[in-house]
């Protein structure tokens, strides 16, 4: 490829035109003239950068931005008709930005900002049409996030060189020891001077494990911030999106004779670049339509008692593993008679409630604009947000009141989001719930409690709260620590061991094949790479929370559970310590055989394909073992061909999981009996 010479050019552009963009829809609102010099400023560089390149024409375009607002400078309100001319303005720019051609090969000479240059060559291309969805892509770094990823390498960097130090302070060990040895062989050793000789050993030793402990340990945590820097680069704010649905409303209001104030809300709400890019466009169409349908013009709002200006409110909010994005207008409503008429005439089925005949309008082809324009009338808008969230098998909902305005919403299931939540200690294991849900927390006593024929309550601003232990330690505890949580069904109160901080993490879809409670949304990884669980308050069941009263606990051996996996590991260890049992875990099976050799174990949990020694040959070793024979073993594995059936009982499971078809309850019942007749058989 050859050299591109508006490589730079292209990335600064277009943060500059969209700034620029920002400040021109700032116009209308701004009468003390930051917003024209803002606007100024950025125009003023724009055409600098453009000449350097010998963009002619981009910089005579910035230039007429800059004339257009010199005399508004010092103040006052910028009239609608020179708005429209910067828009317009930029507008073009973008458009002769977005045509720029990108070098095709190395024996094509491309235009540069040599002196002699003619204007660069672009692409010729149709001019865009407002009804067209076609946005650009939003899936980019954010600067901000790319520079903390680059700090946080050269952090690591240095602490890699504090390690490089720590290995010559090795290298006096190995001489010093060296020394002593020889000496020692040599029978040249005094008292004192094997005392001194001991004296440096442990002088360096020590300095050594100071300088090896403290690296390690900012590099870790170094490590860690660059990981989570990292995966949000692949997230993008939602806000990214609410300048073009500005724009949009402004423009489709003003051609059409209208008045509209466009609000947006959750604009930090972090999400996949590829899915906002795929919301913006069904969103654009959204706010057309309520422009074009909804808000009715000033003078009929007036007549109904309307202020002039129609209101459209964009707000965004997540919940869980998806991102609900509401598009709201004050408007008339849905026309539900004028689409039934055009329905009928069309020879179409028209019944149905309000709901039905938004999801006829989403297939397309219906329209009740009885002119066409750039903004209605075509019957394509609506189809084009079905097929958005159709793409994400998102789902959308509308709901609409008869002269006071239409809301429509579309959930977006998300594989990625950034969210913060409030970390927690139960049952021995750090635990987090979304911090979005968490109300307030609560420290009492067991005085402090409502006991009901149900179950435990709390009683907060006059309501009896439902009252769930999360581990049997929490149940057990004379002073509780609560956390009141908010849910759809109404709120919770969550007993736990302690409360563990704050922190904003990526959250995490669990594996296709990992078993895990319902209550879990999702994984994110602490500090030391191991995933940790971030719970669902929405699935917790208050009908099952005697389930968790304090009781008398029967010691019990620990499980061990042996998979190379250790996402696998502590998912499983999450589900068998939530059921009371204790668990250690090996990564290997040859770990797992060197654990066995030291302790007693109520069950080996063991996966079947691991590098070195299988599962299998796990299972055999410890069958041939006059000790470890009788302590029972489940193998798991995503194998379930027959002759793998027959493998495990020939080597001596006790049973044979598969993990796609993974069975909690089964799963921990199998565990209980194998646990309990190990436990008989002991006795």
């Amino acid at each position: 490829m050859a050299k591109d010479p508006y490589r730079y050019f292209r990335v600064e552009a277009a943060d500059l035109l969209q700034q620029m963009s920002r400040a021109a829809l700032d116009l209308d609102q701004d009468g003390t003239g930051n917003a024209a010099m803002r606007l100024l400023r950025t125009a003023h560089t724009l055409k600098g950068a453009a000449r350097v390149v010998r963009m002619a024409v981009m910089a005579d375009q910035a230039h007429q931005v800059e004339e257009v607002l010199t005399p508004f400078r010092e103040g006052g309100a910028v009239p609608r008709e020179q708005v429209d001319r910067v828009l317009a303005t930029l507008d073009a720019m973008s458009a002769a930005l977005a045509a720029l051609a990108p070098p095709e090969s190395p024996s094509e000479p491309q235009p540069g900002p040599q002196s002699g240059q003619p204007e660069p060559r672009v692409k010729v291309a149709a001019p865009a049409r407002r009804h067209e969805t076609e946005a650009p892509r939003l899936a980019r770094a954010d600067v901000a996030e790319v520079a903390t990823v680059l700090e946080g390498l050269g952090e690591i960097g240095n602490e890699l060189e504090t390690l490089r130090r720590a290995d010559e302070g090795l290298g006096r060990l190995r001489a010093v020891s060296r020394q002593l040895g020889q000496q020692a062989r040599a029978h040249a050793l005094t008292p004192a001077r094997l005392d001194a000789l001991a004296v440096e050993l442990q002088a360096v030793t020590e300095q050594v494990e100071r300088t090896l402990a403290q690296g390690m340990d900012r590099a870790r945590r170094e490590l860690a911030a660059t990981r989570d820097a990292a995966q949000r680069l692949r997230l993008v704010p939602v806000a990214d999106i609410f300048h073009a649905l500005e724009r949009t409303a402004r423009d489709a209001a003003h051609q059409l004779g209208k008045e509209v104030v466009f609000e947006a809300h959750g604009g930090d709400v972090r999400i996949e670049g590829a899915v906002l890019d795929a919301v913006q466009g069904a969103l654009i169409q959204l706010v057309r339509n309520a422009v074009a349908h909804g808000i009715e013009a000033p003078a009929q709002r007036h007549a109904v008692g309307k202020p002039a200006q129609g209101t459209i409110t964009v707000e965004v909010t997540r919940h869980g593993h998806s991102a609900h994005f509401i598009c709201r207008d004050d408007g008339a409503g849905l026309d539900a008679a004028a689409v039934r008429r055009v329905l009928n005439e069309r020879g179409q089925a028209a019944g149905g409630d309000d709901a039905a005949l938004f999801r006829r309008l989403l297939e397309g082809g219906t329209s009740t604009s009885g002119a066409l324009s750039e903004i209605a009338g075509r019957g394509i808008g609506l189809n084009l947000v079905g097929e958005a969230v159709k793409q994400f098998n998102g789902e959308v909902t509308a709901e609409s009141r008869p002269g006071q305005g239409m809301s429509v919403r579309l959930a977006m299931p998300l594989s990625l989001a950034a969210l913060q939540v409030l970390l927690v200690e139960a049952g021995g294991a750090v635990l987090a719930l979304p911090l979005d849900t968490v109300l307030r927390t609560l420290r009492l006593t067991a005085s402090d409690l409502v006991h009901l024929p149900e179950g435990d309550a709390v009683v907060y601003e006059g309501e009896q709260v439902p009252l769930i232990h999360l581990g049997k330690a929490a149940a057990a505890q004379r002073a509780l620590t609560v956390v009141l949580v908010r849910r759809r069904e109404g709120r919770i109160a969550v007993a736990v061991e302690r409360l563990a901080g704050m922190e904003r993490v990526v959250l995490q879809p669990l594996p296709a094949l990992a078993p895990a409670q319902a209550t879990v949304l999702g994984l994110y990884l602490d500090l030391e790479g191991n995933p940790c669980l971030v719970l669902d308050p929405e699935r917790f069941d208050t009908q099952a929370r005697r389930a968790t009263a304090p009781g008398p606990v029967r010691e019990r051996k620990p499980i061990l559970i042996v998979d190379d996996s250790l996402t696998t590991r502590m998912l499983e260890s999450s589900i068998l310590e939530s059921a009371g049992y204790a668990v250690e875990m090996a990564a290997s099976a040859e770990e797992g055989l060197a654990m066995a050799g030291r302790q007693s174990y109520a069950l080996f949990l063991v996966d079947v394909e691991m590098p070195g020694m299988d599962g299998f040959a796990f299972v055999e070793r410890t069958r041939a073992d006059a000790r470890l024979r009788q302590t029972p073993c489940i193998l798991v594995s995503s194998r379930n061909a027959a002759e793998d059936f027959a493998r495990g009982r020939e080597a001596g499971a006790a049973d044979y999981i598969v993990k796609g078809e993974f069975d909690q309850a089964r799963f921990l019942l199998r565990v209980a009996q194998l646990v309990n007749l190990e436990e008989q058989e002991q006795s």
